[in-house]
């Protein structure tokens, strides 16, 4: 007989604690999946063991004859003890239930189709340009970051490399150590649309049998089966997105996260987590103790901050692997070209150098980060805004070829453009500013015989189409690729001459300490697209604010001189690295609830934060986004400085816990929600 306490896979915050259990199945180990008798149910409920005992404790004795027995262990499903202490880690992290933090390391969808696993990289050869020799700055980032992964040491690098510089080989490299020690890799990358080149020089180098993927395109089922494969040791190398974190690789010796710097490292869903500390908890575990390697041309303030304080070992590569030079960058005024008559998103130096790179044979990039034809409609009889009913926030219109349509990027509800106003009956309807799909529109009027396609989440809503859109434009058959931050970053293609970056105010305008640093990274990626190959890129910065530190420090290519910009701001501001920001939203059906939620917050915190704290906790507001899906939302932000997080996360796990005891008497009709450093306050 043995007895455990089990986590049990359910949602309410009432029963997030750990509950105990006999079991007779002498298989059952730390974090074994079981079936379990739970309340009054009659109904078998799923869980995992997070303890297992030999003996019954003292607590179990005072309770031996109430004890439940488990009705069986699930033999085809179950996490490791890293995997359950990363899981318990997570949960006081980031004040999320136990079964939340579990559910990022089982199988997707717990009712996953068991079948004979199937291979999704079957056939696949992979490519990769062969490297007979290193730059001297790779062969001396790869003697530190070898060195620790021989010798066992669960050491942190980031590796500051300018675009081009080889930083995919590194990784390659390390990776390779790691399997000859025996131990298993996880590779991350940002986006989906990055997966591809990525996996392709792993297959090249590894074979398909060495290399799993894991992202949210794959169905449930083939989800599941990478899960498996991975879990029974039949690969040990994992590719993937955000989630390949929680990938279930025993002896995990090495993490890898490509472009550090970006959003989507950070969850936007509960669990609220960081990739990367999570990345960092797995590898100082005592069954791992791995090395974790941070890449990127624009490594985030906080990251280079650290690894300026010697949190992580920082590596450079100053040069590209091919010698070339960073590609010659020009400013763009566009106030200038509305004064010379220029109505159109495209300024005439970057039509001209458009031709000038098609004369030479070459491709072109544009990027724009804003989807659909035009941002916003509106009335110029009366004023009218077409917004979301459900969201209160402005719709996209989005043309599609046809008669258009409206979007909210928030919901995804759509209903049909109008063509009269639905307030004064006007026919004065107006569409401004412009997507990705109305400079499709007007490359294909300003270069009728060139090929244009366009990549962004409403082009690319098949599977494969991502795929299809890059082999194409690889291959040389489209001339012109449009897109958002889908190809901004990461992607390598050697006959790009020219990206032409058609609005950096986009990222600049956003509500957040973090725009300056956000249109640094877009404009200094997007740029590494160009001159790849054996020639000089060019890049075309269109802007309304060619003054602003962020823009005119990306056209030097001057990381070096943005941070210490940013920072010295960010010391001033008290925001990270100088501090941790909680911010609390509430949400519900009603908005006087979220609103009385949010106060009864801000006051139980103001009675329990140290003496002098009090000017870290601002007051409750309507959030960014007041009304999604008709859910008011309202927002507490509080300001944690540095070295205070655990108390600070203290306090507010005591009010959690004292109003699920509230609300075990009285049903609450609010929500509440905590996420520590939000990569946005919307």
């Amino acid at each position: 007989m043995k007895y455990i306490d089990v986590v049990i896979d359910n949602k309410s915050n009432s029963t997030d604690v750990l509950y105990t259990y006999k079991c007779e199945d002498d298989a059952v180990r730390v974090g074994s999946k079981v079936y379990v008798p739970f309340a009054r149910s009659t109904k078998l409920r799923e869980g995992y063991a997070a303890a297992v005992r030999e003996e019954p404790s003292e607590t179990d004795k005072a309770i031996l004859g109430k004890l439940r027995v488990v009705d069986h262990v699930d033999p085809e499903v179950s996490l490791t003890a890293e995997m359950i202490r990363s899981a318990m880690w997570m949960k006081s992290r980031y004040l999320c239930r136990y079964i939340d933090a579990i559910r990022c390391f089982t199988p997707a969808g717990s009712a996953a189709v068991r079948r004979e696993k199937q291979n999704s990289l079957a056939g696949e050869k992979g490519y990769a340009e062969h490297v007979e020799h290193l730059t001297p700055e790779q062969e001396a980032a790869l003697e530190q970051i070898g060195g620790a992964i021989a010798a066992g040491r669960p050491e942190r690098f980031l590796i500051h490399g300018v675009t081009g510089s080889g930083k995919t080989e590194v990784y390659i490299r390390a990776a390779k150590q790691t399997l000859e020690a025996g131990r298993g890799v996880i590779v991350l990358v940002p986006e989906i649309s990055l997966t591809g080149q990525i996996v392709e020089r792993f297959l090249a180098h590894f074979g398909e049998d060495s290399v799993a993927i894991l992202h949210s395109r794959l169905s449930a089922g083939e989800r599941y089966d990478q899960w498996k494969k991975i879990r029974d040791g039949e690969t040990r190398i994992v590719i993937g997105a955000r989630s390949a974190a929680f990938a279930p690789v025993d002896d995990l010796g090495l993490i890898v996260v490509d472009e550090e710097h970006e959003s989507t490292y950070k969850s936007d869903f509960t669990p609220k987590y960081d990739t990367i500390e999570v990345a960092v908890k797995r590898l100082q575990d005592r069954d791992s103790r791995g090395v974790l390697i941070l890449g990127s041309a624009t490594p985030s303030v906080v990251t280079y901050s650290r690894a300026k304080e010697g949190i992580y070992k920082l590596i450079e590569l100053t040069k590209r692997y091919n010698e070339v030079s960073l590609p010659k960058t020009e400013i763009v005024d566009m106030r200038e070209e509305m004064k010379e008559g220029n109505r159109t998103v495209i300024s005439h130096r970057l039509a001209a150098e458009m031709n000038r790179q098609f004369e030479n044979g070459r491709q072109v990039m544009l990027f724009l980060n804003r989807r659909g034809y035009s941002t916003f409609v509106s009335c110029r009889e009366c004023g009218y805004v077409a917004k979301c009913p459900t969201c209160g926030l402005s719709m996209t219109y989005h043309r599609d070829g046809g008669s258009g349509r409206l979007v909210c990027h928030y919901c995804g509800r759509e209903e049909p453009a109008p063509l009269q106003c639905p307030e004064c009956g006007s026919s004065y309807v107006r569409y401004f500013g412009s997507g990705t799909e109305k400079i499709e529109e007007t490359i294909r009027q300003l270069f009728p015989g060139r090929t244009v396609d366009r990549m962004d989440l409403d082009s690319v809503k098949k599977k494969g189409e991502l795929k299809k859109k890059l082999k194409a434009f690889e291959r040389g058959e489209t001339d012109i690729l449009i897109g958002t931050q889908l190809i901004a970053k990461g992607l390598d293609f050697k006959n790009v001459g020219l990206v032409g970056i058609v609005s950096a105010d986009v990222s600049l305008n956003i509500p957040d300490f973090r725009s300056p640093e956000r249109a640094f990274q877009l404009i200094t990626q997007a740029a590494g697209r160009a001159g790849r190959g054996g020639d000089r890129g060019c890049v075309i910065i269109q802007t309304y604010s060619p003054e602003h530190y962020a823009v005119a420090l990306a056209a030097k290519h001057d990381y070096k001189g943005f941070y210490e910009a940013e920072e010295k701001f960010r010391r001033f501001m008290m925001y990270p690295p100088y501090s941790d920001i909680f911010q609390i939203m509430f949400t519900s059906e009603s908005a006087e609830a979220a609103k009385e939620g949010a106060a009864m917050w801000h006051k139980r915190i103001g009675e329990l934060l140290p003496e002098g704290h009090e000017r870290n906790l601002f007051e409750p507001q309507e959030a960014y986004m007041s009304k999604i899906r008709d859910t008011y939302r309202y927002s507490l932000i509080i300001k944690c400085p540095k070295g205070s997080r655990r108390a600070y996360t203290a306090i507010l796990m005591k009010i959690r816990d004292e109003e699920t005891a509230q609300a075990r008497k009285k049903k609450q009709d609010y929500i509440a929600v905590v996420d520590v450093n939000p990569y946005s306050f919307t």
